[in-house]
């Protein structure tokens, strides 16, 4: 009786884990949609807040910017947004102060919104670069610097 017992169990455990459902994690989703008129913003957010999961959404057409938190996927609220016909894509901007070097040529983008730079990679110094070791060569702090001061 033990065996069908332990049987039962692994059997009653996997049907139970394959029933239940993944829920989807709570996330802020941002993407950038381009909206003329109060049309455009009301057909996006109709659009976007009747997706099941939804808890707010909030639009700013001065910065083309729509922000969706809930139990949603970024994809599916990004395929329900261009379904509106309007062109959108996720928020690629960030923070200026942010970045290492906001003015970039990847970085920098003419259209971003004021304060924001594209979240593009970056190449930081190398911190054995030449300009480095030019810098700290002659420094007060570098006993052995200058031997002819």
């Amino acid at each position: 009786m033990g065996i069908f017992d332990s049987v039962s169990d692994l059997i009653s455990d996997y049907v139970a884990t394959s029933r239940q459902r993944k829920k989807k994690p709570f996330q802020t989703v941002e993407i950038k949609v381009k909206m003329d008129c109060d049309g455009c913003e009301r057909r996006v957010k109709n659009a976007v807040s009747r997706m099941k999961g939804t808890k707010t959404v909030e639009i700013n057409r001065k910065q083309s910017k729509v922000t969706v938190t809930g139990f949603v996927e970024a994809n599916r609220v990004l395929k329900k947004v261009r379904r509106t016909g309007k062109r959108a894509e996720f928020w690629p901007y960030v923070p200026h102060n942010v970045v290492a070097y906001p003015y970039v040529t990847q970085a920098y983008d003419k259209r971003a919104p004021a304060g924001f730079v594209k979240n593009a990679v970056q190449a930081l110094p190398s911190p054995n670069g030449v300009d480095d070791k030019l810098a700290t060569m002659f420094s007060d702090d570098n006993p052995n610097g200058c031997s002819v001061m």
